[in-house]
């Protein structure tokens, strides 16, 4: 599946976000609304670009910042720098809640939450005086690379794996039911069949050493030593193969279904103005769950 960058996604289109519209108490907001959150216009898609590209120059900065080589080297600059791109977050958050008209919920959907970890941190690390608190300055300065969670927003395909996820969860979930009963079993057989003179001191040590060999990981910490061990162990490799395809299958299947979905909507993708809501049929003129009037398609 290729990546495709759909710039000004707007939030009210994916299901990690919720439903949201322009706040219409002023002009200026319902123009703001439409520059941050879709890209009808040049200045929408002028902000999504630069949005993107100050987002990687930030992480980056986390990331460099993490190496004690640039953090000698450049204490001042990433300082700096963090501080430029905790402003600009901060502002970016600000107006995001201004120009909908449900700041609430969009303050506790996904990506308003990830708007919020994107600044708080730096700001919580300023409030946490003393050397005994380092570790807790660490941790703070390690959230902020949840900012990389803002770029799934811009993501097209987020939508189709985001959907595919959840309709196969009770599929997922029984199978690991399943899992975790073979591991225990399997487990249980190769402490009788090794013992502790090999390493298998405990039925828990034994599920231990099938879980690595199951998902193929194969540490090498403990392995069997007899011949009827490694032939039992042989068989739990192969076995691992077939297992690991499983849940790639279910997602993978999922994810198809709602592709082939999304592919056979003839619909435009322009949301509402008011509440935010796509796609509508080619030949609507008012959006199906507000009344308000659709703007002709931009594509």
């Amino acid at each position: 599946m290729s990546t495709r960058i759909k710039l000004g996604h707007p939030a009210a289109a994916t299901p990690l976000s919720g439903s949201f519209g322009p706040n219409r108490k002023s002009p200026a907001l319902t123009r703001l609304y439409h520059i941050i959150f879709e890209a009808d216009t040049p200045l929408g898609k002028a902000f999504d670009v630069t949005l993107i590209l100050v987002i990687i120059a930030s992480v980056i900065v986390v990331m460099l910042e993490s190496v004690a080589s640039y953090r000698a080297q450049y204490p001042s600059f990433l300082r700096a720098a963090e501080w430029v791109f905790t402003i600009l977050f901060t502002v970016e958050y600000l107006l995001r809640l201004a120009c909908v008209d449900k700041p609430v919920r969009y303050a506790r959907s996904f990506f308003g939450v990830i708007d919020l970890l994107a600044v708080i941190p730096t700001y919580l690390s300023v409030l946490v005086p003393g050397a005994q608190f380092l570790l807790v300055v660490r941790l703070l300065r390690i959230l902020r690379v949840f900012r990389v969670l803002k770029l799934a927003e811009y993501l097209v395909e987020v939508d189709i794996l985001v959907m595919a996820l959840r309709d196969s969860r009770r599929k997922i979930l029984i199978f690991m039911f399943a899992v975790l009963t073979l591991t225990v079993i399997l487990g249980s057989l190769m402490y009788l069949i090794e013992g502790d003179a090999n390493g298998f001191t405990s039925i828990p040590r034994g599920v231990y050493w099938a879980i690595v060999t199951l998902t193929t990981v194969g540490y090498g910490d403990i392995s069997p030593q007899t011949d009827l061990g490694q032939a039992f162990a042989s068989m739990i490799m192969i076995l691992g193969y077939g297992i690991i395809a499983v849940p790639t299958g279910i997602v993978t299947a999922e994810m198809t279904r709602h592709a082939i979905n999304r592919k056979g909507e003839k619909g435009s993708q322009d949301a509402c103005s008011r509440c935010g809501l796509e796609p509508h049929d080619v030949d609507a003129r008012y959006c199906k769950r507000c009344g308000e009037a659709l703007a002709p398609s931009q594509a």
